[in-house]
């Protein structure tokens, strides 16, 4: 029976020398992929008590509405600053060059809300730590995190020390 790791393609030297990149564009191109990240990742969840589930543009949004609509919860998706319509709270974080911004509508979580976030990839956990603050900020719990890759080697995890947090694979470099 094959893992998910069998359909991650890696690249080496992309973006740059040294880095080990990790594709999961050819886990997304095979039916048999995406089923097994997908339930892989719903996996990581059992046992869980939660209400909502919170997706990062773009690809938490990819992995996150098939989890919602499997386990008949709602999606709350987060995106760049600017994209949504309605009013909005937003988080700044950090990049290797400069910073960004996201946002949600201030009306996606109410107070006492359970949130589990999904996201393709932990690489610094600077995006996924600020998606912890709007949840927070709205009164929401973040009570699981859910990744289908990890890259160790950037110790995003310790961002986010005080949440449960779980990754289909992991990776032990960058």
């Amino acid at each position: 029976m094959k893992k998910v790791e069998d359909f991650v393609r890696t690249i080496p030297d992309f973006p740059e020398e040294g880095i080990m990149f990790r594709d999961v564009t050819t886990v997304l191109q095979s039916a048999e992929g995406l089923k097994l990240a997908i339930d892989s990742m719903i996996g990581l969840l059992d046992g869980v008590d939660f209400d909502v589930v919170v997706g990062t543009e773009s690809r938490g949004f990819i992995f996150g509405v098939p989890i919602a609509y499997a386990l008949g919860k709602p999606f709350v998706p987060v995106r760049k600053k600017g994209k949504l319509p309605c009013e909005t709270i937003s988080a700044s974080y950090d990049l290797e060059y400069g910073s960004a911004e996201i946002e949600m509508h201030k009306d996606s979580i109410t107070p006492g809300q359970k949130a589990v976030l999904v996201d393709d990839l932990i690489a610094t956990g600077g995006t996924i730590e600020a998606c912890t603050k709007l949840i927070e900020e709205l009164g929401g719990e973040v009570v699981k995190i859910v990744f289908l890759m990890e890259l160790a080697g950037l110790k995003g995890r310790e961002k986010l020390a005080k949440y449960d947090v779980a990754s289909v694979i992991t990776y032990e470099g960058k």
